[in-house]
């Protein structure tokens, strides 16, 4: 079985501001994406490892920057609550997640050089563990 490929150790992380202020960023479209896979902003949030409350607070936070909601949510209840993309919130993921892939490729020989001159972490020093080179 192949093993899950190893992220760079250096990669960028793409953030949109307007004003100094977050629009849109990699925590924010990782919401979006596992609200389209699950269908609920608490699913999304367990996903991420974050309260109900953070996740909902993010999504209200989201649908307030835009002239249009980015998720519609349903009340839960006997039939159960769900949330959902609009046709907006598609589109801005997907706009998204072009932009990181567009930077990503144009900023890749620039992430070689300054990866290349990195000191290498300790973690992933060799280790001599009391080895005698004489």
């Amino acid at each position: 079985m192949a093993s899950a490929p190893h992220p760079p150790a250096l990669a960028l992380r793409l953030r949109l501001q307007q004003h100094g202020e977050v629009v849109l960023g990699p925590g924010r479209a990782d919401l979006l994406a596992y609200i389209a896979q699950t269908g609920s902003i608490a699913a999304a949030g367990r996903r991420m490892g974050m309260s109900y409350k953070r996740a909902w607070a993010l999504v209200d936070s989201l649908n307030s920057l835009f002239q249009q909601p980015l998720v519609l949510a349903a009340k839960g209840g006997a039939g159960g609550g769900g949330a959902q993309l609009t046709p907006l919130g598609e589109r801005l993921l997907t706009a998204y997640r072009g932009l990181e892939a567009a930077a990503a490729g144009a900023g890749a020989a620039w992430l070689r050089e300054i990866e290349g001159a990195l000191a290498v972490p300790p973690e992933r020093k060799p280790s001599y563990g009391g080895h005698n080179d004489k």
